[in-house]
């Protein structure tokens, strides 16, 4: 369920020509953390024009926080919708289940796709198909 904040930060996101990542809400609303994304990279002038015109959406909505953060979601970029599976095939994931397949919940894997709502995980022991609804937490692996 997205809240009210959620919306308004994706729009001004995606009206800037950025994808949203995810949304952080702190208790009590005192601190936003916006994390961004773009084909070529984000850069620190990127985060600071998203921080801007978030500032000034949240002063014309009186939106209520105390610190606004922005920025990438790193190399270890958390998976949160089924169109960043399709993107990032044939990149190598960490993924946490929320029911265990064959007593294990964690896994690491290559994405080799998404077959009838559920991921396509390339194991060392095989083939994992993973229910997207199932997925509690997945980040790709960062390669140096």
């Amino acid at each position: 369920m997205q809240t009210s904040v959620e919306k308004l930060v994706e729009q001004v996101v995606s009206g800037l020509g950025f994808e949203l990542v995810d949304f952080e809400l702190s208790p009590k609303a005192r601190l936003l953390r916006v994390f961004i994304d773009i084909e070529r990279g984000v850069t620190v002038d990127d985060c600071a024009t998203v921080s801007n015109q978030l500032t000034r959406v949240f002063e014309v909505e009186n939106v209520d926080y105390d610190r606004l953060e922005v920025s990438s979601p790193g190399l270890d970029r958390p998976l949160k919708k089924f169109a960043d599976f399709e993107r990032f095939a044939g990149h190598e994931i960490q993924l946490r289940l929320t029911l265990p397949i064959g007593n294990q919940r964690n896994f690491v894997g290559v994405i080799e796709g998404v077959r009838d709502g559920a991921i396509v995980l390339h194991t060392d022991k095989g083939e994992l198909l993973a229910p997207f609804e199932e997925i509690e937490k997945a980040r790709l692996v960062p390669k140096f």
